[in-house]
């Protein structure tokens, strides 16, 4: 987005004129003018007040990556690659292209827009410009592929702990890998694995998405709510989400690479939305209660012909209507 150091001038709310942007940024007064069209087709409302100037009449929430690491613990931010853009295909698969084989460092994208986001089973992820938060960071695990059993619960559990220590309440998990709130979904986790097993390192990119402004969503077929409309008198900054998310997923993952899945089953299981609840299969194959997850993370469903673990993957819950 040309138009990012234009709106970061403008961000205050306050008329400014066009000679002082163009001195600010270094350009002619009509590349002034030029940009501020440009910014209009981001979608950002600039008013033109005659004889004075321009006035951004939309709040904005811009990524900055100084923020972002200014937020996160030192011994954690020493060992991360932070990219910053405004705008990618899928972050995941940005952080794929970066990871360079035996590095150390743990790199991490946070896009203020997708234009290919992906959600679980290939589905298309909403990713609007400058009201959600789009963050991917790579993770790597000593062991065979068995030792990433409950992964992405383990995430779920530190997603809604970053989200919760920001002022959130009553988040929600949805087996296995959505954030809820009572108002609909707010969040998804997409985990994939890069690459093949090699010498007992599994390297995975985990994918997370958390609806922070958005106030529209046409195309979603499905209660959905944000942090902004759920929380309306907190003061919500993705660069703050962000931060708080990282530090998160650090501590959890050093947790569960240390001792496995068994201390996050309890707090996954306080979480769950499906738990005492009638659920079925997509498919129509299995029909019964929510028993919550066993010690390795798939799901219960007590039927008339007892209880049935349910493996990510297999089928795909939903409570029954």
């Amino acid at each position: 987005m040309k138009s990012k150091a234009l709106i970061n001038l403008l961000q205050d709310g306050k008329i400014h004129s066009g000679e002082s942007l163009a001195q600010s940024l270094g350009v002619s007064r009509t590349a002034v003018w030029k940009q501020i069209r440009r910014a209009v087709d981001d979608g950002y409302e600039v008013a033109t007040v005659r004889g004075k100037g321009y006035q951004l009449l939309t709040p904005v929430d811009l990524l900055d990556a100084g923020e972002i690491l200014e937020g996160i613990a030192p011994e954690v931010r020493a060992g991360l690659k932070l990219t910053v853009l405004d705008e990618v295909d899928s972050t995941n698969a940005e952080v794929i292209r970066q990871w360079q084989p035996g590095s150390s460092e743990i790199p991490v994208c946070i896009a203020d827009c997708q234009t290919a986001g992906r959600g679980r089973r290939g589905k298309a992820w909403q990713s609007p410009r400058g009201e959600n938060l789009y963050l991917s960071i790579g993770l790597t695990f000593h062991g065979g592929f068995a030792v990433l059993d409950g992964l992405s619960l383990v995430l779920g559990v530190a997603v809604a702990n970053a989200l919760e220590s920001l002022g959130a309440q009553s988040i929600g998990l949805k087996w296995p890998n959505d954030i809820f709130l009572p108002g609909g979904k707010l969040g998804g986790i997409l985990v994939e694995l890069q690459g093949e097993l090699q010498e007992g390192v599994v390297q995975v990119i985990a994918g997370i998405g958390i609806n922070v402004h958005m106030s529209e969503a046409d195309s979603v077929d499905q209660p959905w709510t944000s942090l902004a409309s759920a929380f309306p008198g907190q003061e919500w900054s993705r660069g703050r989400i962000a931060a708080a998310i990282i530090n998160a997923i650090h501590d959890a993952t050093k947790i569960f690479a240390d001792v496995g899945f068994s201390d996050f089953r309890g707090p996954w299981q306080s979480r769950d939305i499906f738990r005492g609840k009638t659920i079925h299969a997509r498919s129509g194959e299995l029909e019964g209660t929510g028993e919550g997850i066993d010690e390795t993370g798939n799901y219960l469903v007590r039927s008339a012909d007892g209880v049935t673990p349910v493996r990510a993957g297999e089928i795909s819950l939903r409570v029954r209507s």
